[in-house]
């Protein structure tokens, strides 16, 4: 399927024109509806650059309604089962965009609030600085293996897991694309960092992502950053135009620098394993965190209580009087005048192992 392309079309049509199942995450940025009836100025008597261009006019809700029903139904089947959506809104849509989403199947996994850090004041000092808008991420099924790349989030906020309120400022300065006249291209052009955190999250090296709003062509423009493939699509062709000529001058990262941090998952050793090779020998006794509930160590890796024997994790059950309980973490081994936890050995042996393996490879 042709990929890495912006268009110029009615995107319902051209949703309609793509295979079913074919793309990996859609990020869609519809008009806002927002039906402004007269123009907004500022304290000094100038006019605010707001959201009245003709594409986010509808004749009323209804009509909004239906427009919105039709191109979530193309969402819904081109994108496939592992794949995930994002949509952004304001309050003058997002609830109305959420409820259809629902109706449509899709299956909510989080709203994030993407919070201004210079958001537009409140020039006429009548309600709320409006400061922030939100954004819905969802799958098209309740139980899929959707991508989330947790431990590359997780480095991106200095390992701490990320919350569902990013602050980043709204687009400005060199970012904005500019038309023929120098003037803002866009008016609700969303910033680079936003698409950034989103794509990083959700999708992996070489997947496409659709955006059927495409606009001034940022999912365009960091998903070509990141490696990954794209379709943008967009009614107006100015927008279409100013987005591929800002597509010449983006950088692609190292293809080896892309790729979604992972876990590195522990050796697995049994207890048994440790018992055998006589980290713990057989007899040994082994006490909970406070030096009591002793137990004594079997030659195939069970503890021994009386004429109780049962496994290191039953066990500790049972003198826990729960329906489980981690064994490597309950049971402790004496080192001196020490308690120590049996994980500790677990870990020593998994050391040990790892050098031994080096070594091994060394000969």
């Amino acid at each position: 399927m042709k990929q890495d392309y912006l268009i110029t079309g009615d995107s319902l049509k051209l949703m309609a024109d793509l295979p079913d199942e074919s793309v990996d995450m859609i990020f869609a940025d519809p008009p806002y509806f927002m039906q402004l009836h007269k123009e907004l100025v500022r304290p000094d008597a100038t006019a605010v650059a707001a959201v009245t261009d003709d594409w986010d006019k509808f004749q009323n809700a209804s009509t909004y309604d239906t427009f919105t029903k039709e191109w979530l139904k193309q969402a819904f089947r081109v994108l496939k089962k592992t794949g995930s959506l994002w949509v952004i809104g304001t309050y003058h849509n997002i609830f109305r965009v959420g409820y259809h989403l629902q109706n449509t199947g899709f299956w909510i996994l989080n709203d994030i609030i993407w919070r201004k850090t210079n958001p537009m004041p409140n020039f006429k000092g009548t309600r709320f600085t409006n400061a922030h808008e939100t954004l819905i991420w969802c799958t098209k099924e309740p139980r899929t293996k959707y991508t989330f790349n947790y431990e590359s989030m997780k480095a991106f906020n200095d390992d701490l897991q990320m919350r569902s309120d990013w602050f980043i400022p709204v687009c400005h300065g060199p970012e904005r694309v500019k038309n023929d006249n120098g003037k803002t291209l866009h008016s609700t052009q969303k910033p680079e960092e936003l698409l950034y955190r989103i794509i990083l999250a959700c999708t992996k090296p070489n997947d496409l992502i659709l955006d059927p709003f495409v606009g001034s062509g940022t999912t365009a423009a960091v998903a070509k950053q990141l490696g990954r493939h794209y379709i943008g699509m967009d009614k107006d062709a100015t927008y279409i135009k100013h987005a591929e000529n800002r597509l010449k001058s983006v950088k692609k990262i190292k293809p080896d620098l892309v790729y979604p941090t992972t876990k590195e998952l522990p050796q697995k050793i049994a207890f048994g394993d440790l018992v055998a090779a006589n980290v713990i020998p057989v007899g040994t006794a082994l006490y909970d965190a406070k030096g009591n509930n002793k137990v004594i160590v079997c030659a195939d890796g069970s503890l021994k209580m009386g004429k109780t024997q049962l496994s290191i994790h039953q066990m500790a059950a049972k003198v826990k009087n729960g329906p489980t309980c981690n064994g490597w973490t309950f049971w402790h081994i004496k080192k001196g005048k020490t308690l120590c936890p049996i994980d500790i050995l677990r870990e020593n042996a998994k050391i040990d192992t790892i050098q031994n393996n080096k070594k091994e490879k060394t000969k």
